[in-house]
């Protein structure tokens, strides 16, 4: 772990991706008054939060098509019957990735997911302006992702508060010590600790493990990256995750109900503060 004293933007593969997704966010601003009204009327979502919360460790299972790291790894997928896959092998809630050029992703993506299971459904972007959290609402998503690496000091409190006014549930992503106090000071509910470092696209394994005894007992915590097999959800599991975030393995798996099922059945050990 590294931890920063001073924020500067980032960097390496994550940077370029925030880049572009600066130039999305504004070619959305045009739409912010459809948005706010589809926002609105948006009923009956599940709560993302409250699906991992439970005695076993939950599955949040990615339809993850390619990566910048991996490249194509399924490039057939089929979002809505994956996803059906996932829910039947038990996962909690269901992350779609809606990045198209380095994810192969897209927004229908997502909204044909949420009309295919009942369980929530987070919009895994590069969000970096409030009217991104505004199209995740309008389009149905339960929850959407924040990267702390990619947000300020003052937009990662800013864009926290949006999405609790509009009643989007976030997950907010963090590598070190330094946002992981940022994401707690911006009042994030639910803490990821991605083992990817998204400017070097490096894993390491013990990143979550060193950072989730520091999340509060009442933060919800997720593990991201890495996570293939019953083995490493024990391990998360033993350093306090309440949740796990899992894509390649089970994107990639010949029967992704079985792939979900086998990470599924890890009880939850709990960080006891």
């Amino acid at each position: 772990m590294q931890a920063s004293s001073a924020w500067i933007p980032p960097g390496g593969t994550l940077g370029g991706i925030v880049a572009e997704a600066r130039q999305r966010a504004d070619a959305l601003i045009s739409e912010r008054a459809d948005l706010s009204a589809r926002a609105r009327d948006v009923s009956g979502v599940p709560a993302f939060g409250a699906a991992l919360r439970g005695d076993r460790v939950a599955v949040i299972a990615e339809v993850k098509r390619r990566s910048p790291s991996k490249g194509w790894i399924n490039a057939d997928i089929s979002a809505a019957d994956q996803a059906i896959a996932y829910a039947r092998g038990g996962a909690a809630a269901i992350s779609v990735l809606t990045e198209g050029a380095h994810f192969g992703g897209s927004n229908e993506d997502l909204t044909v997911v949420r009309d295919a299971v009942a369980i929530p459904v987070i919009k895994k972007d590069f969000h970096i302006d409030t009217i991104q959290l505004l199209e995740a609402k309008a389009i149905g998503a339960s929850a959407a992702l924040l990267i702390a690496r990619a947000l300020s000091p003052d937009d990662l409190p800013r864009m926290t508060e949006f999405a609790r006014e509009i009643g989007l549930d976030v997950l907010v992503e963090v590598r070190d010590d330094d946002e992981l106090r940022r994401a707690l000071d911006a009042g994030a509910t639910i803490v990821g600790i991605n083992n990817r470092n998204l400017e070097t696209l490096v894993i390491d394994p013990a990143t979550a493990e060193g950072l989730l005894g520091a999340i509060p007992g009442d933060v919800i915590a997720v593990a991201e990256s890495g996570v293939q097999t019953t083995t490493d959800v024990e391990r998360y599991a033993r350093a306090g995750a309440d949740a796990i975030l899992v894509g390649s393995a089970i994107s990639a798996a010949p029967d992704p109900a079985l792939a979900v099922q086998a990470l599924a059945a890890v009880r939850r050990v709990g960080r006891g503060h």
